[in-house]
């Protein structure tokens, strides 16, 4: 039975992500795509890459039909995605790829993004998506929050060691090497080519990057008591990719047994042989996961690295596996097409 979709930010990076794992998918047909700053034109006019496909033209959100669609994602701005989201349909089914609903508490919102929530109870009512550690409320969801694609990753890395007691929640340390697609398709001077290439920089130094709002609030809940990581991100003069590597203080070989034992059922995440880590390479363009374990010359230490691609695994990709979830419709549906390499 097919089931009906609706993009609203179908111009910008996710937006385009989501229309190439759609393309593939067996039982979602895209209904509607949305784009008030490029409402009328073609998607073959805005993403050439896409020109091959029968897509509907882009239009403003107002001009949906949503008693038509099943499902539909949001791929707009955090302050937007709100605005926007509280004037949709009770009824339908949503998938929020912004920030406006990932942190649960309307305060910490205010406090990382600074303008104050608008839709709070909206909010009480979404489910946080990182998939394969909320599958079962997901199921069963309305409203669910994708996550920060940097706080993925993180994620991937640290929650099974936080909840399995393996390693000390007062010394750990996240550094992150990000892809310039991260920032989204907005005309920034930092971003230019010229600006761009040939460096290699960190930013949000010393605590002040909004995916920490993420990190605090799930590490906290997992431990039961306050938990806080240093955390770096870098930016890398490169279209794709995250590779984070954690920084821990506990038994090498417990650490890697306890991610083996975490992730060993899920289709998208591969923990590598102990001693083996991953390369942004072999993840790209995929919903993949890539995960290695390695002991420091420190006793007592762990390193832990992590690979994904942000706008597959650490964005659309995420958002189309719980959107599968949501519809009854087989997890990896439309998700399992191999990396792009090289």
């Amino acid at each position: 039975m097919t089931k009906n979709i609706a993009i609203i930010g179908a111009s910008g990076y996710t937006g385009a992500e989501l229309i190439r794992l759609l393309a593939t998918h067996p039982s979602f047909v895209i209904k509607a795509l949305a784009a008030n700053s490029k409402a009328g034109q073609s998607m073959a006019d805005v993403f050439p890459h896409l020109r091959h496909l029968d897509l509907p033209a882009l239009v403003t959100w107002e001009e949906i039909d949503f008693d038509q669609i099943d499902l539909c994602f949001c791929a707009l701005p955090h302050k937007t995605s709100q605005e926007v989201i509280s004037k949709l349909p009770g009824h339908l089914k949503i998938v929020d790829l912004s920030a406006d609903f990932r942190l649960r508490d309307p305060e910490e919102y205010t406090k990382w993004y600074g303008n104050p929530h608008i839709a709070i109870e909206t909010q009480k009512e979404a489910v946080y998506g990182l998939t394969e550690f909320y599958r079962n409320e997901i199921k069963g969801a309305r409203l669910v929050a994708g996550t920060g694609c940097n706080a993925a990753t993180g994620q991937f890395i640290l929650r099974p060691l936080i909840a399995g007691k393996v390693i000390a929640l007062d010394d750990i340390i996240l550094d992150m090497k990000c892809g310039v697609s991260g920032a989204g398709r907005s005309l920034k001077e930092n971003l230019l080519h010229a600006e761009l290439s040939e460096g290699y920089n960190a930013y949000s130094v010393g605590g002040t990057h909004r995916h920490l709002g993420e990190f605090d609030q799930e590490f906290s809940a997992l431990a039961g008591e306050p938990v806080r990581i240093q955390f770096t991100p870098h930016l890398m003069p490169v279209n794709r990719g995250i590779l984070a590597t954690g920084y821990v203080k506990g038994d090498p070989k417990a650490v890697y047994q306890t991610l083996v034992d975490a992730y060993k059922d899920e289709p998208f995440i591969e923990v590598l042989p102990f001693g083996a880590t991953p390369s942004t390479h072999n993840i790209r363009g995929s919903n993949f996961v890539h995960i290695g374990v390695t002991g420091d010359r420190i006793e007592g230490r762990a390193i832990v690295v992590a690979a994904l691609d942000n706008l597959c695994k650490g964005s659309s990709g995420q958002a189309l596996q719980n959107a599968n979830l949501m519809l009854g419709e087989e997890e990896t549906a439309g998700l399992m097409l191999a990396p792009c390499f090289p």
